[in-house]
């Protein structure tokens, strides 16, 4: 069931505009929106792979594109190593990079063969592209073909700590409402975006490419309303589709051919498309975690000293998701609605939510330390199909350590959540921190949280905007107590 709005506001006011009679774009790009969710394929890795623990790593994290296709591949750090997502339509493989010798050359590593991945550097030495299977991709902050106000974003890898994001911008007008998402070609190799940008319909395509669409016309047809607007260019986009009021529209009739909104961008988010159908019975699950033992570890490790986060500030409030059906297992697979961190991340925790209440908001905590067996169960739940949202528990979660918090912002005033992009534990392209679609108001949301986190220390996740690890993650080890034999005194 997909949530609808309504409202009583005036429609789109028409514009006398003649449609050009033959704009016709022959587009052989393939449009590739990364990591969309549906029927993601992975090549995982059987050979182990020496930890990514090199600082100058960092560089290389972000996402690079092909000029000629619009084909993507991202760099990313999971589990400690580093990665190479390659993306071709709605199938993703998945290479764990293996650096044999100092420098920027790496080999993937698989089960049947190895390919260098090469990277290569600017005069400045800032990595400019990389080399992989015979085709060169440059790095989309540098072969982005609009500036970075133009797109809403100076650089497609996540740069940390992150800047405050300016003045609060205004709220998506009422003409916009139910426009904007995430559509595919009927083939779903190419996919577009509608969001919106100062108050204005834009277009996205995968690539990065921006188009600021105008109305041309709309006419009313009963309960219905028919729009078509076009981009400016010489080969412009045209688009036409019908809307109920404001209720999402579901397809789109171009100059290319017709587009589908995939069913998780539904403007206000939808609940059931976020579930997960457990691979076996939960039950099953939960008895065979609990009796499993975490992976041993190499200290020396800080002594845990976890801090119960609802004690600390009464604009710390909880929601608990995993103590309620209402999580991504449609079960609950916590036994008490608790939150903790490890003390120095709970105190920076604080420290950011003082930054926030001076601008009218508080935090509204859904997760924090996650005893190992948890992590078990959401990992042996979840098919492959979803594995890049949860946390292998052969290496372990920070949330395991006590220093990994899931969070999201809500008004003071109202005490209500604020609007997000997506939704929290949400298996969708949404649920990236540097995913451009939405209102200008939700992106602005998501950037607040996290310039208020990553200002104390923390770093956003790269595939989830809510959560957050804490810098000294790496000093503490794998947990797995439970909550009921945490010291409820403790503060």
């Amino acid at each position: 069931m997909f949530a609808r709005t309504t409202s009583k506001d005036r429609p789109l006011i028409n514009k006398t505009c003649a449609l050009r009679k033959s704009i016709i774009h022959a587009r052989a790009r393939i449009l590739i929106l990364f990591l969309a969710l549906g029927s993601l394929i992975y090549t995982r890795a059987s050979a182990q792979v020496a930890p990514a623990t090199s600082p100058a790593w960092a560089d290389l994290l972000g996402a690079y594109s092909e000029p000629a296709t619009g084909k993507s591949v991202r760099i990313v750090v999971k589990g400690g190593q580093l990665i190479c997502q390659s993306a071709d339509g709605l199938a993703v493989a998945e290479f764990r990079l293996l650096q044999t010798v100092p420098g920027d050359v790496f080999e993937t590593v698989e089960t049947s063969s190895h390919q260098q991945v090469s990277f290569f550097r600017d005069k400045s030495g800032k990595i400019a592209g990389l080399k992989f299977s015979g085709h060169t991709y440059l790095r989309d902050s540098l072969n982005s073909s609009e500036s970075a106000s133009s797109t809403g974003s100076a650089s497609s890898s996540l740069v940390s700590p992150a800047p405050f994001p300016g003045p609060m911008p205004p709220r998506l007008p009422q003409d916009l409402r139910g426009k904007l998402g995430d559509f595919a070609s009927q083939d779903e190799k190419q996919v577009i975006i509608l969001l919106e940008r100062s108050k204005h319909l834009y277009l996205r395509e995968a690539a990065g490419a921006e188009h600021l669409l105008n109305a041309l016309s709309f006419t009313k047809e009963r309960d219905r309303t028919s729009y078509t607007y076009s981009s400016n260019e010489a080969e412009a986009w045209v688009l036409a589709f019908k809307q109920r009021g404001f209720d999402p529209i579901w397809d789109i009739f171009t100059q290319i051919g017709p587009y589908h909104r995939f069913p998780y961008s539904v403007p206000t988010g939808s609940s059931s498309v976020n579930l997960v159908k457990p691979l076996r019975n939960i039950k099953e699950i939960r008895a065979a975690a609990l009796a499993a033992t975490p992976p041993e570890e190499k200290g020396p490790f800080r002594k845990d000293d976890l801090v119960e986060l609802a004690k600390l500030d009464p604009a710390i409030r909880l929601d608990i998701r995993y103590a309620t059906p209402n999580d991504f297992l449609g079960t609950a697979v916590y036994t008490q609605a608790r939150a903790f961190l490890q003390r120095p991340a709970a105190e920076a925790l604080v420290r950011a939510l003082h930054r926030l209440q001076p601008l009218g908001y508080g935090l509204l905590i859904h997760d924090g330390y996650r005893p190992w067996y948890v992590t078990k169960i959401f990992w042996d739940a979840t098919p492959e199909s979803g594995k890049i949202f949860v946390a292998d528990p052969a290496q372990g979660s920070r949330h395991n350590r006590g220093c990994a918090v899931d969070l999201t912002l809500y008004d003071l005033k109202t005490d209500q959540p604020v609007e997000m992009i997506g939704l929290y534990d949400e298996m969708s392209p949404r649920s990236f921190p540097d995913y451009p679609g939405g209102t200008s108001l939700q992106r602005w949301h998501r950037d607040l949280l996290r310039w208020a986190m990553e200002s104390e220390g923390f770093t956003v996740y790269e595939s989830e905007w809510w959560h957050f690890d804490y810098k000294d993650w790496r000093e503490y080890a794998i947990g797995n107590i439970p909550f009921e034999k945490l010291d409820v005194g403790k503060n």
